[in-house]
């Protein structure tokens, strides 16, 4: 019985070591252009989202805070209404806000 318990944890370590060594033991592999498309699309959203941010909020408003999410999308939500945002200029503006 202890023989089979310390055979399981030998197993086990070993595993582990094995799964560790092969995840770390790994080049560096370049950026594809498929990875780099999101970045591409997250910078894009940032130039949109500031570019509608100093259109609309811009006439009264300094340049944003970094607020949690949740915080700016509520006063996004109620300035959609006072500053007649479309819905598209609300997601750009709440994308710039947030990141």
């Amino acid at each position: 019985m202890i023989l089979m318990r310390r055979l399981l944890i030998a197993f086990v370590f070993t595993g582990a070591a094995l799964a560790f060594a092969e995840t770390t033991a790994r080049p560096a592999e370049p950026m594809s252009a498929a990875a780099a498309a999101p970045e591409r699309m997250n910078e894009r959203w940032m130039v949109e989202g500031e570019r509608r941010y100093r259109t609309n909020c811009g006439r009264c408003h300094q340049a944003p805070h970094k607020f949690p999410p949740r915080a700016m999308a509520m006063a996004v939500r109620h300035m959609r209404v006072r500053a007649l945002l479309t819905d598209d200029d609300m997601k750009y503006i709440l994308y710039y806000t947030t990141h």
